[in-house]
């Protein structure tokens, strides 16, 4: 009896907790309706390697970061990537990260850098866009995986130590691209309660 009891408290305490969670509000992180908000994000192609890609970014008519250009797979190269400067996201291991995106139908990475940048090193997770189509990209942060010089390690992010997002085109399918971006948030995720309540 105090057995079953005990787990019945267990329950109810998992119960709150995922409805706390759920309750949490959603955190911006980027948006660009003003242009100065461009001013913390860069552009960084595959000429730091010696290649020829061209990736470039503008404030986009309708408020977005309009991220655009050429792919090219000369000289070794294949990657254009935007991301943003430096900054504190406030990330916690259950978020999701959520993206509203309008793209040209290829295949995207999203991208998170740590504070204390490593070359050619960050968190990714690929997601596919639909031409012409604005579409909301949720990707949890637990599916994220380190990749390094495109070796893929068998490490998880450590959401303390993320310091910094962007968005990589590297599908070695040469020509024009684009990808407007009008938003970037981070929302609570959901916790299984098979997983709260299995300890």
């Amino acid at each position: 009896m105090t057995n079953k009891l005990l787990f019945i408290a267990v329950a109810i305490t998992a119960c709150s907790a995922v409805t706390t969670r759920a309750a949490e509000p959603e955190r911006l992180l980027f948006s660009f309706g003003d242009a100065a908000n461009l001013k913390q994000w860069q552009t960084v192609n595959d000429g730091v390697m010696g290649g020829r890609s061209v990736g470039r970014m503008r404030h986009g008519s309708d408020g977005t970061l309009d991220f655009y250009g050429t792919l090219s797979l000369a000289n070794n190269g294949g990657f254009a990537s935007v991301r943003s400067r430096g900054s504190t996201l406030n990330l916690t291991s259950d978020d999701v990260i959520v993206a509203r995106v309008r793209g040209d139908g290829r295949e995207y990475t999203l991208n998170l850098y740590p504070k204390r940048r490593r070359m050619a090193f960050s968190y990714r997770a690929k997601f596919k866009t639909k031409k012409d189509e604005w579409t909301e990209v949720r990707i949890p942060l637990s599916n994220f995986v380190a990749s390094y010089f495109g070796r893929t390690l068998n490490q998880r992010p450590d959401p303390r130590s993320i310091g910094g997002i962007g968005f990589l085109l590297g599908d070695k399918q040469p020509g024009p691209f684009r990808l407007e971006i009008d938003w970037i948030k981070a929302e609570p995720g959901f916790t299984p309660m098979e997983t709260l309540t299995s300890k």
